[in-house]
């Protein structure tokens, strides 16, 4: 292409490129969001905070983080000047009816929200005695989580075993019966006591009709801390907790695998 063309359209090119619609800009999540409480999720992340009848507004971002009992509140520095009442902001926490309130650093209340939802926005007073008002817009707001999700949560949680009450390590050699489902028997295992190298073996009495049990193919046990863990041939394992009388996979994600010794 000739010089000269390339100066001719530049002008062109310039315009177009300022006639461009503009790309709305989303804020992320802030960081620790998908671990935070549930009672705070819907409010964690980026909101517009607006004075009432004015024009003046900023982009405030509740954090998960914690700042002494409440949360990290973030904002740039010249919403000290839009807004005066952030001028000592530095944290948030929510109110005995589960809406924030924006603080300082001494837990006292700058603006506090007496209504309004996490969906619709949120209208409250500030210590300034003005009205404000908290949307969400276009920032990204984290999904409160369903039952099915914190159902998923609390099975994926490795629970805390006291090996103080867990069964003693002497009398875990034995037959056991392999369950998929209670009382209804899959295989059985026995488990070896451990021979003078320390090895401790493991391995199915008879065939095992169970698939997933079989690929496993247990060959070894180990006992530590009142969890005790099936290890299969290729050196990867399984932890087991004792409750009710039985030992229960643990976290308990997966197919679930219930063990209970049989009477000698």
């Amino acid at each position: 292409m000739e010089k000269g063309l390339i100066r001719r359209l530049l002008p062109l090119l310039i315009l177009g490129a300022g006639s461009l619609p503009a790309v709305a800009q989303t804020a992320p999540l802030p960081r620790g969001a998908d671990k935070a409480p549930e009672a705070i999720r819907p409010w964690l992340g980026a909101w517009e905070l607006e004075l009432a009848g004015a024009s003046r507004s900023c982009t405030v971002t509740l954090g998960a983080e914690a700042a002494g009992s409440m949360h990290r509140l973030r904002f740039p520095a010249t919403c000290r000047r839009a807004l005066p009442v952030l001028d000592t902001a530095t944290a948030w926490a929510l109110t005995v009816d589960g809406r924030p309130r924006i603080t300082d650093d001494t837990g006292k209340e700058l603006v506090s929200f007496q209504s309004g939802t996490a969906e619709t926005g949120l209208d409250g007073k500030g210590s300034d005695g003005k009205t404000y008002r908290l949307a969400s817009r276009n920032h990204s707001r984290i999904a409160p989580q369903t039952a099915q999700d914190r159902a998923g949560t609390a099975a994926r949680r490795i629970t805390v075993v006291d090996p103080a009450t867990a069964p003693a390590p002497e009398t875990l050699p034995g037959r056991y019966v392999l369950m998929r489902q209670q009382n209804r028997e899959a295989c059985r295992l026995v488990l070896s006591a451990p021979s003078t190298d320390g090895h401790r073996p493991a391995a199915f009495e008879g065939l095992c009709p169970d698939t997933g049990l079989t690929i496993f193919d247990p060959v070894g046990w180990r006992y530590t801390g009142g969890r005790l863990t099936l290890v299969a041939r290729r050196g990867h394992g399984t932890d087991l907790v004792f409750e009710n009388g039985q030992w229960r996979k643990d976290p308990a994600v997966g197919a679930p695998l219930l063990m209970r010794k049989l009477a000698p």
